[in-house]
């Protein structure tokens, strides 16, 4: 597996999104992702992402208990900030929950280090640099070894950076989802810092897996909630996905390893974390470290899945309101 630096911190290209193994994509199947955890450490799939938020802890333990005797050969990054209280979902913060929230995570984990430690959403009540002042005292006491921040704007970027070296900051990227390229991928170049997109594949649609609504996992599927996922924007989605298969069959590779692949592309300093709870896409996401794509292939996805094309936005309208972004 080709190496990845995220500042300081060198990652597998492709890493591995473990969140679905415990919310957000249907049924939970303990045993094919304790095979999927495995699997990857064997193949070269190092950089496993996890949060504190993901199941409630649930995804930290799991993570934990299964690797626990493998920890020296993993980058493991992990986030706080997101709460859930009575059912309500919060962003929290403040430089007095940042340690206390560290050392739960330290404990589900099993471990006494985190490789990268992200603050998951920006908390508008609490500057920046007060709560990237308070990661920073982790790095100090050994508990952290590098800091990143998640779904933050340029500015935000830079006033964290001047506070603490950022490592990597992660947010939504792939063909459909283009946002950071205005601001925020430039500013990382820039500064030095690694950039993670998360939903590489767009959640699983870029793979040509979803055919319709009927094809998401029941209810719990978070997908159905997401205006890019409904109605018409779906339709008009799904036409440019079958052009995408198009292209892929005459490569012989398939839509999701492509996305991968035009991500890699896009600058030497990115690591995308495709999620999966199956050994059989994970094989094929790390396959994609290894294609090529031509200038004329990167042109042509790019075009196709250009913002006018795609239907509907990521997140609904409070959703959105919720992202530090970029004007």
């Amino acid at each position: 597996m080709k190496r990845v630096r995220l500042g300081e911190l060198e990652v597998s290209a492709i890493g591995l999104g473990c969140m679905g193994m415990s919310q957000a994509y249907g049924e939970a199947d303990l045993g094919e992702s304790e095979r999927t955890l495995h699997r990857a450490l064997d193949i070269g799939v190092s950089f496993l992402d996890t949060a504190n938020a993901y199941g409630m802890g649930h995804n930290e333990k799991l993570i934990g208990r299964v690797l626990k005797a493998r920890r020296g050969e993993i980058q493991l990054a992990t986030k706080f900030g997101i709460t859930l209280v009575d059912g309500k979902r919060g962003i929290d913060g403040h430089p007095d929950q940042v340690e206390t929230r560290c050392d739960e995570s330290l404990t589900r984990l099993q471990t006494d280090v985190i490789d990268l430690y992200y603050l998951h959403r920006l908390d508008p009540t609490v500057p920046i640099e007060d709560t990237v002042g308070a990661m920073s005292r982790l790095v100090e006491k050994g508990k952290v070894r590098y800091l990143g921040l998640s779904e933050i704007s340029s500015v935000t970027l830079r006033r964290a950076h001047a506070v603490h070296p950022i490592s990597a900051v992660q947010s939504e990227y792939s063909l459909w989802t283009r946002d950071p390229q205005s601001h925020v991928l430039p500013a990382c170049i820039e500064l030095g810092v690694g950039f993670v997109p998360f939903s590489p594949m767009g959640r699983a649609i870029l793979t040509g897996s979803i055919t319709g609504q009927d094809s998401m996992q029941g209810s719990g599927d978070m997908r159905k909630t997401m205006p890019r996922f409904q109605g018409e924007n779906l339709d008009i989605n799904l036409q440019l996905v079958a052009k995408l298969g198009s292209i892929a069959d005459s490569l012989n590779v398939s839509s999701g390893q492509i996305a991968l692949a035009w991500l890699l592309a896009q600058g030497d300093c990115i690591a995308p974390i495709p999620g999966t709870k199956r050994v059989s896409y994970l094989e094929e996401n790390a396959a994609a470290a290894d294609l090529f794509l031509s200038e004329q292939v990167i042109e042509e996805v790019d075009q196709l899945f250009s913002g006018e094309n795609v239907a509907g936005e990521r997140y609904t309208a409070a959703g959105m309101k919720s992202l530090d972004r970029d004007q």
